[in-house]
């Protein structure tokens, strides 16, 4: 039913009927490699139609269909890959040239650090806000309407993340 969406130009419907079908059966090989070319066709993308691809070969080697789709995606998804790591290659050496006295690097460092005790403690139920949470951290007074547990636990890992740097 897919592909005939596909092939009247119903790419919405075509692109549901896909993704039920692969819920339905995600290790069938005609269903992971249709998908696929389905996704590579329509949407441009050639890095999800390869895990397909790859997906439909897992489960059935001799798969002619998707080890012809392989050939030729691999490459296009091996290329994509080393671009987007040159890209991090190039930013990591960006952000490697700042020194390390730099104001703006400084800053950043500062609100990271309090973002992520921040979300740290957030995700043990502290009910603190950013804001309550840098000002515990830059003037260690109490916050009103807050419990002791919870100032105790943004210190504690304050203390914890300074031993451990």
């Amino acid at each position: 039913a897919a592909l005939e969406m596909k092939k009247i130009g119903k790419n919405d419907k075509a692109s549901k009927l896909f993704q039920h079908a692969f819920s339905l059966s995600p290790k069938h090989a005609d269903i992971l490699n249709h998908y696929g070319e389905f996704l590579e066709d329509t949407k441009k993308d050639v890095v999800k139609a390869d895990q397909l691809y790859t997906l439909a070969l897992t489960s059935y080697p001799d798969h002619t269909g998707a080890l012809s789709n392989r050939q030729r995606t691999a490459s296009i998804v091996e290329n994509l890959d080393r671009e987007m790591l040159k890209k991090i290659d190039d930013k990591r050496d960006a952000l490697s040239s700042i020194p390390d006295n730099n104001s703006a690097l400084c800053r950043a460092k500062k609100e990271a650090y309090f973002q992520h005790i921040y979300h740290t403690v957030a995700i043990e139920g502290n009910t603190m806000s950013l804001q309550q949470t840098r000002s515990i951290l830059e003037t260690r007074i109490a916050v009103a309407g807050k419990s002791i547990a919870e100032h105790n636990e943004i210190l504690g890992l304050d203390a914890a993340m300074k031993y451990i740097n």
